[in-house]
C-alpha cells in the first residue's frame, strides 16, 4: 500500500504538472519563465511530452511490480539529471520551485527504488 502510494505521488504530484504543459503550453512560460516564441519554447514543450513517459511509468509501476525497476530508472534519470543541471547552472531562481519539487520527490523515489532493487 505504501509503495503504491509513493508511485502515485511520483506520477501525479511530481510529474503530472510538467506533463500538463504539453497540453497547456502557457504553463511553460509559468513554470520555466520562457516566452512562447522560439526554439527554447519548442524544446520545453517536447520535454513536457517526455514527462508523459514518466507519468505513465510511475502509474504503471504502482500496479505492476514487473515494470518497477525500469520505472525507477526512468524517474531517477529525470529527477537527478535535472537537479545536477540545476546545480551546474548556478541554481537559477526561475527553476527553484522545480528543484524543490524534485527534492521533495527524492525520498519517495528512494523508497520505491529500494523496494524494486533491494527487497526483491
Amino acid at each position: 500500500m505504501l509503495e503504491r502510494a509513493c508511485w502515485i505521488i511520483l506520477g501525479i504530484l511530481i510529474h503530472l504538472p510538467p506533463f500538463a504543459a504539453f497540453f497547456v503550453p502557457s504553463l511553460i512560460t509559468r513554470l520555466y519563465g520562457v516566452a512562447p516564441d522560439g526554439m527554447n519554447f519548442a524544446l520545453l514543450q517536447h520535454r513536457a511530452a517526455l514527462f508523459g513517459v514518466i507519468v505513465v511509468a510511475c502509474l504503471w509501476a504502482a500496479f505492476d511490480s514487473d515494470v518497477r525497476k525500469l520505472a525507477v530508472t526512468l524517474t531517477a534519470l529525470s529527477m537527478i539529471s535535472f537537479l545536477v543541471i540545476y546545480g551546474i547552472y548556478g541554481q537559477p531562481d526561475t527553476l527553484r520551485t522545480i528543484a524543490i519539487t524534485d527534492l521533495i520527490g527524492l525520498p519517495f523515489l528512494a523508497y520505491v527504488g529500494w523496494k524494486a532493487f533491494l527487497s526483491s
